[in-house]
C-alpha cells in the first residue's frame, strides 16, 4: 500500500488534545512536513509548551490512530517528535540572572506583621533609588495586594524572547506578584504543598522581573514547603526574620533561625526586625509603652551573633497605612517612616558586608 501525507491526516484527525478536545489536525498540532520513506513515516507534532503534561498521552495515541486506521505495517513508533512553541523555563540555576540580590523574609510565627515589614521595606529600598521586586509568597494567606491597593489587578502575559511571561504589577515603585491576583479576595485558598510550590515555580520562573537590585520573598509564617522551594528554587543571598519582643513570638523566630542556619539550608540570616516594640501614642511622640516585653529581639539578636536591623513601634498609622494601601514608609518624616528608612539604610549594609564576604549561596537539594 502506498503512503501519503492525506492518509496520515486522516488518521491523525481521530486523536484529540485532551486540554481542549479538538483534534490534532484541526488544532494544526500536526507539523506541515510529514517525511515519507518508504513504510517509515516521521513527523513532528506543535505544543503550546515544552512542559504540556498531554505530550507523552498525545504521541502515543497518534502512533496507534496510525496503525489502526493505516495499517499495523507503517514504521512509526519513535519517529514522532514533540516540538513547543515557547521556550523552555531556565534551568533554576540560570533563573533572574538580572536580579543581584534574593532575599527571604520570614517569620516563626503569624501576627508579628511581616507582611508589614515586607511591604514597607520594598517602599523603603525604592525611595532610596533601587529597583525592587516583591513576591507575595504567603500562598495562603497573600496580604500584598491589600498593602499597596491593587487588589483588581490583573497581571497580564507577555511574548518575551520566545516566551509567554507574567508581567507583574508596579506599584510606588516596586514591582509586586502575588497569588491574591488571580482569585477573588473572598476565595479560601485550598491546595496541597505541591500546588503552591508549583505557582510559585511561576511566579519566579515565569514572570519577566527584569532588572532588580533587591527581589524580597514574603514567605509564610512557620516553616514549611514554600519555604524549601525557595531555597532549592534560587540562590539566596540571605534572610531577614522578623518577630515582636513577646517571649512566644521569639521562641518560634529561633525556630526559623534555626532553620536558614542548617546544613540542608545554609541560608545566611541578614538580621532580625523587632516589630511592634514599643506603643507610642500620637498625642505623646516621646512615651514608649512596651505592650509584649522590652527588647526581646534585641536580646536574641546579641545572643545569637545576628544584627538587629531595625525596632519599629506601633503607632495607628502603620495600620491604617496597611489597610489603605498606602505603606508609611512613604511619609520619610514620620516616626515610623523614619524608623523603616533606618531599618532599610542598616539592611542595604548587612547585604553589602554579606555579599563582600561569601560567595553566592548555591542552590540546595533538600531530601
Amino acid at each position: 500500500m502506498a503512503l501519503y501525507p492525506k492518509l496520515i491526516l486522516d488518521a491523525l484527525s481521530h486523536v484529540r488534545y485532551p486540554g481542549t478536545g479538538i483534534n490534532i489536525v484541526e488544532a494544526k498540532m500536526v507539523e506541515e512536513d510529514i517525511h515519507i520513506d518508504g513504510n517509515k513515516v516521521t513527523l513532528s507534532l506543535i505544543f503550546e509548551k515544552p512542559n504540556d503534561p498531554f505530550i507523552k498521552s498525545v504521541v502515543k495515541a497518534a502512533e496507534t490512530a496510525i496503525l489502526t486506521y493505516v495499517g499495523d505495517f507503517v514504521e512509526i513508533k519513535g519517529n514522532i517528535t514533540a516540538k513547543a512553541k515557547q521556550l523552555a523555563r531556565p534551568e533554576p540555576a540560570k533563573l533572574l540572572p538580572q536580579v543581584k540580590n534574593i532575599i527571604a523574609i520570614s517569620s516563626g510565627k503569624g501576627g508579628v506583621g511581616k507582611s508589614t515589614v515586607s511591604a514597607n521595606l520594598a517602599v523603603s529600598l525604592a525611595q532610596m533609588g533601587y529597583k525592587v521586586g516583591l513576591l507575595d509568597a504567603d500562598i495562603y494567606g497573600p496580604s500584598q495586594p491589600k498593602m499597596f491597593d491593587i487588589e483588581d489587578a490583573r497581571p497580564h502575559l507577555e511574548h518575551i524572547d520566545g516566551r509567554d511571561l507574567i508581567i507583574p504589577a508596579e506599584k510606588y515603585g516596586v514591582k509586586m506578584l502575588s497569588i491574591g491576583f488571580f482569585v477573588e479576595k473572598n476565595n479560601a485558598i485550598v491546595w496541597r504543598g505541591s500546588m503552591a510550590s508549583s505557582a510559585l515555580k511561576q511566579f519566579i520562573g515565569d514572570a519577566h522581573w527584569g532588572e532588580l537590585d533587591y527581589f524580597l520573598i514574603d514567605l509564610p509564617p512557620g516553616t514549611s514547603d514554600i519555604h524549601l522551594t525557595i531555597v532549592q528554587t534560587l540562590a539566596v543571598t540571605g534572610a531577614v526574620v522578623v518577630s515582636t519582643p513577646q517571649e512566644v513570638a521569639l521562641a518560634d523566630a529561633r525556630k526559623g533561625i534555626d532553620m536558614f542556619r542548617s546544613e540542608k539550608i545554609n541560608v545566611p540570616v541578614l538580621g532580625l526586625v523587632e516589630n511592634m516594640a514599643w506603643f507610642t501614642p500620637a498625642e505623646l511622640p516621646e512615651n514608649k509603652y512596651y505592650l509584649f516585653g522590652k527588647e526581646g529581639a534585641k536580646r536574641l539578636a546579641a545572643e545569637i551573633g545576628v544584627p538587629l536591623l531595625g525596632q519599629i513601634p506601633i503607632v495607628q498609622s502603620i495600620c491604617e497605612g496597611g489597610d489603605k494601601g498606602v505603606p508609611v514608609a512613604l511619609s520619610e518624616n514620620s516616626l515610623t517612616g523614619l524608623a523603616f528608612r533606618n531599618m532599610a539604610e542598616e539592611f542595604v549594609r548587612q547585604v553589602d558586608k554579606r555579599n563582600a564576604e561569601f560567595e553566592p549561596t548555591k542552590r540546595v537539594e533538600v531530601k
